[in-house]
């Protein structure tokens, strides 16, 4: 029989009643959410902003690191971006939102801030739960596509309108976060919110190309420099890239350019991980991690000191480009052939 995919289940809507007191017409709100902000977070911050802004709230941005070019389109007059301003931008705020963000850590240089804030924290996150969040109000549900999911539910349940600049900020966290509904997060109901979200004024065909269909030519160029590094384990399926501390600056790109260039590897028949070494200098290399199938690579990442979802997650490791990838490589070879993935 048919159903009502869109209807908020039942325990998303007791935790955003809980959560909805603090929404208090006239509060300051800081809204932030992790390090090199994607899709989904700058989709969330977005369109929650102008959500709130329409209730009468005065929301502000405050993220650890600076809003991404790509998602520019997203920005306008009525968002307010203060993360140049950095912990300052916190001092004088009534409420701090988190979103899609399970671990205070993720907040980069503004962690400490938030610990030391006494206003009311709230988290709207769709990752697994950490033991060190950013705040003590939380709508969380890893069932979720996206965390702009749960901001569409907030407004439903809430009964606030969504116009269609909060439309297409919403969609581009969902279509971002499930790789343009192709991944196995791509439920039912994500595809009916998104349909909602369709219908309230967001144009498939510009979103795509928006996102997917405006990269400078240095980004394609440094894709070609890093599928040049593929190296594949055929017997084991695992693949994996490799990219040194200049190459952003050789091909005049941001780290945000190199969004998606892991899912070549991943796309490779067979391959059950695949992985992509970041070189950030300074003895640091940064490991982003995708599966296919049953391999959970949140669980894998946690050994490192990272996390994130089962099918694709980070790390930061510390070391030498090659000490690092070695180091990880081998795991991920003994995770594989023991059949725990």
């Amino acid at each position: 029989m048919p159903t009502d995919l869109t209807s908020v289940p039942p325990t998303r809507r007791a935790a955003i009643e809980r959560l909805a007191p603090e929404l208090i017409a006239g509060r300051r709100v800081a809204i932030s959410t992790h390090l090199n902000a994607d899709g989904d977070g700058c989709g969330s911050e977005s369109g929650l902003a102008r959500l709130l802004a329409a209730q009468g709230l005065v929301p502000r941005i405050v993220n650890p690191t600076p809003w991404p070019d790509m998602f520019d389109f997203l920005l306008g007059d009525d968002v307010d971006d203060q993360t140049s301003r950095g912990s300052k931008a916190l001092r004088d705020v009534d409420l701090l939102i988190v979103l899609d963000i399970s671990d205070v850590k993720r907040l980069g240089n503004l962690t400490e801030t938030v610990r030391g804030l006494t206003v009311p924290k709230l988290v709207i996150d769709h990752h697994q739960p950490s033991d060190d969040p950013a705040g003590t109000l939380s709508v969380s549900d890893t069932a979720a596509c996206a965390t702009a999911e749960l901001v569409y539910d907030l407004a439903t349940v809430l009964g606030w309108e969504i116009r269609p600049a909060v439309a297409r900020s919403l969609y581009t966290g969902m279509l971002t976060d499930t790789g343009g509904f192709r991944f196995s997060n791509t439920s039912p109901r994500c595809l009916s919110v998104a349909g909602q979200l369709l219908a309230c004024g967001v144009d498939p065909e510009e979103m795509y190309t928006l996102i997917y269909a405006s990269a400078p030519a240095g980004r394609v160029r440094l894709m070609a420099e890093v599928l040049g590094t593929l190296q594949v384990d055929e017997s084991l399926g695992l693949s994996w890239l490799t990219m040194g501390p200049d190459a952003l600056e050789r091909h005049g790109v941001k780290a945000e350019d190199l969004d998606g260039i892991v899912e070549h590897a991943r796309s490779i028949a067979g391959t059950r991980m695949a992985l992509l070494f970041r070189d950030l200098g300074h003895g640091k290399v940064k490991v982003s991690f995708r599966s296919v199938g049953g391999t959970d690579v949140n669980a894998f990442a946690k050994r490192f000191g990272g996390g994130g979802h089962a099918k694709a997650s980070g790390a930061m490791l510390p070391g030498t480009l090659d000490q690092v990838r070695d180091l990880v490589v081998e795991a991920a070879r003994v995770m594989l052939q023991g059949g725990l993935a």
